[in-house]
């Protein structure tokens, strides 16, 4: 009998402590990791700055108690916002080589995991270079012999920016591709509007209003030869950083010159049968500190004959502070806004996600999305681990959103930009609107509501402090709870 009563004495003890085992356990922070649960009514992923959580997927149910919490946020779909396009990573010649040098089984693992909807994050939109950027094998145009009848793709787009981006459509047949040019060909520029001297640099320079028409077809041939492999453009820019003349390769393109450009280039583009959009600007929020270039889209918005050809307005947050995408958006709110370029380097301590992950979520990813930005669009997806290749005179001290070891061409290291697009794109899809949200504020506590096309609710929160929070969601409907971890993002998607 003794014997019997220690067995179930003992049994009782090992089940406790099985039990235990399945509950929430603490890491060596003392922080409590919740308990791992795979499916549930709302899928999350979730990435902590100390990589204890590296983009995990995880899931929770609805709540059946009550959601009277301090902690409650409410999302509102009757408020709505701007519709999304996507969010991605710039394709540069530079990244397009890096993925060519992979084995081709290790590099289709690495597209999925980045461009699936369904195995992968889902990042829906990227961005290339007309002709070259600073990060290219060289400095080029697709016609360096002068006469627009000498157009041609080259090397760098038929080598490896085009394969690489036949290999995403494979997986995302949806993918949204904006095209920017860094410069003209160097037959096109002068010296300045005055003396309208040829000007053969790489860098700097103006379009001579001389060449406008051709420069425009110039545009139509680049769409157009992409379009026969298969890619469509859905948008470009008539130029990268316009008052920027130090780039390895540039062209200074002030609003008033940008203005008449796009007189020229909207009917051509129309005349051509092209839907392609046109987002003017495309640089810093403090326009360089250039007094005269101040609210640079809105004044060419104000010219009726420019205006009925441009879709909206793009920036880069190299300079100034995203509360000039208020400002622009008060001032034209019928224009679209779309964030197209940031960078993480040896400046901000680039590859350290303890330092870099918050503050891109919150800079970066939120921010642009709260203030009307319909689109998310870092810098190199993909850089070697020499920072390269690049270009003398571009930038020489930038990461990619990832890394890949220059000597092997397997080993990656995901970087801040990586985790901040893919924590967007996981679970708010192109055609998604923000929504309205109302409850729950704290410092350090930044989010944004989403209604996917499906119906399906989105719901992207950062938590930047160095507590764990447990945070309540409603969508009036259903409602659930979630232990934040310090210092992390966390995605949430469910259907209604």
């Amino acid at each position: 009998m003794i014997k019997e009563i220690l067995y179930v004495l003992i049994m009782g003890l090992v089940l406790m402590s099985c039990s235990a085992c399945s509950e929430d356990k603490d890491n060596d922070a003392g922080e409590t990791i919740p308990e791992v649960k795979e499916t549930g009514d709302v899928k999350l992923f979730i990435t902590t700055s100390d990589r204890a959580y590296d983009f995990a997927q995880r899931a929770v149910d609805f709540s059946e108690t009550s959601n009277m919490s301090p902690t409650t946020i409410t999302i509102d779909p009757a408020v709505r916002y701007q519709e999304m396009d996507g969010f991605g990573a710039a394709l540069t010649g530079s990244s397009c080589y890096n993925l060519m040098q992979m084995d081709a089984a290790d590099r289709e693992t690495f597209l999925k995991e980045t461009f699936s909807h369904n195995t992968g994050m889902g990042y829906s939109y990227v961005r290339i270079s007309v002709g070259c950027s600073d990060f290219s094998l060289s400095e080029y145009t697709c016609c360096d012999t002068p006469g627009i009848e000498n157009f041609g793709l080259q090397s760098e787009e038929l080598d490896y920016v085009i394969p690489v981006l036949q290999e995403v459509l494979e997986i995302n047949p949806d993918l949204k591709i904006l095209g920017s040019p860094w410069t003209s060909p160097r037959w096109m520029k002068v010296n300045n509007l005055t003396d309208l001297q040829p000007y053969n640099s790489w860098t700097s320079g103006h379009l001579n209003p001389e060449y406008y028409d051709e420069y425009a077809t110039y545009f139509v041939k680049w769409i157009q030869a992409f379009a026969q492999h298969g890619i469509h453009i859905d948008a470009i820019t008539p130029q990268n950083e316009p008052l920027n003349r130090g780039n390895s390769a540039s062209l200074f393109m002030g609003w008033k010159e940008q203005r008449e450009f796009v007189k020229v280039l909207g009917p051509t583009l129309e005349e051509a049968g092209l839907d392609t959009k046109l987002y003017i600007f495309d640089h810093n929020y403090n326009y360089d500190n250039m007094s005269d270039q101040q609210d640079y889209p809105v004044k060419i918005y104000q010219d009726e004959e420019a205006e009925q050809y441009i879709t909206g307005a793009a920036y880069h947050n190299y300079g100034g502070v995203s509360d000039e995408l208020l400002d622009i958006h008060e001032k034209a709110s019928h224009k679209e806004l779309i964030f197209t370029e940031t960078s993480i380097g040896t400046w901000n301590d680039g590859r350290n996600l303890s330092k870099r992950l918050m503050d891109d979520m919150q800079h970066v990813a939120l921010e642009t999305v709260n203030k009307w930005c319909r689109a998310v669009i870092v810098w190199n997806l993909m850089l070697d681990s020499n920072r390269g290749p690049n270009r003398e005179g571009g930038c020489q001290t930038c990461f990619g959103a990832v890394d890949i070891s220059a000597d092997d061409y397997k080993t990656i290291t995901r970087n801040s930009h990586y985790y901040i697009i893919g924590h967007l794109a996981a679970v708010v899809k192109p055609g998604a609107v923000r929504i309205g949200t109302s409850g729950y504020e704290a410092d350090g506590i930044i989010y944004s509501a989403f209604e996917n096309k499906d119906g399906s609710f989105a719901f992207v929160l950062m938590n930047d402090t160095d507590e764990k929070k447990l945070i309540t969601i409603s969508d009036r409907n259903n409602h659930f709870s979630y232990d934040v971890p310090a210092q992390s993002v966390v995605s949430y998607r469910w259907n209604q």
